[in-house]
Parts: C-alpha cells; structure tokens; sequence
C-alpha cells in the first residue's frame, strides 16, 4: 500500500537568530522565529510524514507549549517521525520539497541539504528533491518577513 502526506510550514524571519533549512545552516543576517529551531523544511517534512500516516500534525507530537521542546533541534521531529513510520512497516518512496523565500538564494545549500534528509529519514539522495522559488514580492513570504516550506512525502510498505 502506498500513502501520500502533504505539509506547509512557515515562520517569521528576525534578527538574532540562525537560519536553518533542512538541517543546514545558512549565512544569512536573519532566522526563522520559533519555539524550536524553526526549521521550515524539517517541520514540513516531519508533518508529511505524520499526514501520510494519519498521526496527526507536529503540534501533536511536539507541543510549543512543551518547555523541553524550547529550542529544539528539528533533526529529532524527523527521526521521530520516521520511527513512527518504521515501527507501522512503512519507508519514504520519494520527498519533493519546495521552499519559497525572498533571500537568500538557496541554489549553494541545496545539496547539501537532501544529503542531509535522506540520511535522516533513511533513503536514497536521488529519492530527495528540493526546489527552492520567491513569492515574486507578495505576501509575507515575498516581503522578505517569512520562509515558508511545502513538502509531498510518497510512503510506501517496507518488503
């Protein structure tokens, strides 16, 4: 049997903070808002997983009102989520992220960060694929005030 999950994240930029997507860090003078460490890609990833498997959303395993989860390293949602997908017989058939910011270009990062995705949820580079677009100026995201992350997950049943 085969499930598909779909998520989006999004978080404000400011001042002071890291930037971190797909678990990279990314030079640039702001970073994403948020209890944890706000990384868009990682969130959206971990909630397609969760959506594929009718488990919820983030929120329901990693509560922001949670003080343990402050800070937190998003690398631990995503190995959560796929040893909940593991232990329901299930591994990722293929991931197409999408991530929508202003600044700053993201072309150096994104290999780097499918690296990095597929060694944390156990699959193939090639099974990776992101894509990274402006909002062409609208919006939030296109006022350089938000990143925002889109992610399709295709599971499929272990052999």
């Amino acid at each position: 049997m085969m499930r598909i999950g779909i998520s989006k994240d999004i978080h404000r930029l400011v001042k002071g903070r890291p930037l971190i997507l797909g678990g990279v860090k990314i030079d640039h003078d702001l970073g994403l808002l948020g209890h944890s460490d706000a990384d868009v890609v990682l969130h959206a990833v971990s909630e397609a997983i969760y959506g594929a498997l009718a488990l919820g959303d983030l929120g329901t395993h990693f509560s922001d009102k949670d003080p343990s989860n402050k800070n937190l390293n998003s690398e631990v949602i995503v190995k959560h989520a796929v040893k909940q997908m593991s232990e329901l017989n299930y591994e990722v058939s293929n991931l197409d992220v999408q991530i929508v910011c202003e600044s700053p270009k993201l072309a150096p990062y994104i290999l780097k960060m499918r690296e990095n995705i597929a060694k944390l949820i156990f699959t193939k580079i090639e099974n990776i694929s992101i894509k990274a677009t402006t909002n062409e100026g609208l919006g939030p995201v296109g006022q350089n005030e938000a990143i925002e992350a889109v992610a399709c997950v295709l599971l499929k049943e272990k052999n």
